[in-house]
C-alpha cells in the first residue's frame, strides 16, 4: 500500500498514468463501451463508478492546458438524451483537483471512439451511466 493514493488506482493503472506524456490521452469508459475494439491497452476497473476514479486519478494527474478540449464526453446520439447529473458528478472530482481546467467538450459517437484509438489506455469501469465515457489529455507535470 502506498499513502496518499486512492485504493481506487490498480498498480497498473498508477504505472499508466507514470508513463503517460504531455498530450497522451487516456479514456475512463463505461462498462457498456467496446474498448477491447478501438484500443490494445486495456485496463479492468470493474466495479469502480467514474466519479471516484476521477477523484483518486486527478491529484496524480495534470489536465493539458494548451489545447481547447483536454477532457471531453461523448455527445448524445440524435434522438437520446443525456442524463445531466452524470456531468455533474464528474465535474466535482474536475473542480476539486483541476479548478482552472475548461468546461467538458462534448463530441461525437464516432469521434470519441477515434480519439479512443489514438488513447494511452483504456479503463474499463462498472460505471453504468448512459454516455459515461470520459476522455482527459494529460498536461505538463508542474514543477514543484
Amino acid at each position: 500500500m502506498l499513502t496518499g493514493i486512492s485504493p481506487l488506482i490498480s498498480p497498473e493503472l498508477l504505472a499508466v498514468l507514470a508513463r503517460m506524456g504531455h498530450g497522451d490521452e487516456i479514456i475512463l469508459a463505461d462498462a457498456h463501451f467496446p474498448g477491447e475494439s478501438f484500443n490494445k491497452h486495456i485496463l479492468r476497473a470493474d466495479g469502480v463508478r467514474i466519479a471516484p476514479l476521477l477523484d483518486g486519478i486527478l491529484p496524480l494527474f495534470a489536465i493539458d492546458t494548451y489545447v481547447p478540449d483536454p477532457i471531453a464526453m461523448m455527445a448524445a446520439v440524435k434522438g437520446d438524451t443525456l442524463d445531466p447529473a452524470v456531468e455533474a458528478a464528474y465535474l466535482v472530482p474536475i473542480r476539486k483537483h483541476a479548478p482552472t481546467a475548461p468546461a467538458i467538450t462534448r463530441i461525437d459517437r464516432f469521434a470519441f471512439y477515434e480519439r479512443t484509438k489514438g488513447a494511452f489506455a483504456v479503463v474499463i469501469t462498472g460505471e453504468t451511466a448512459k454516455y459515461g465515457n470520459i476522455l482527459l489529455k494529460k498536461g505538463v507535470t508542474p514543477v514543484a
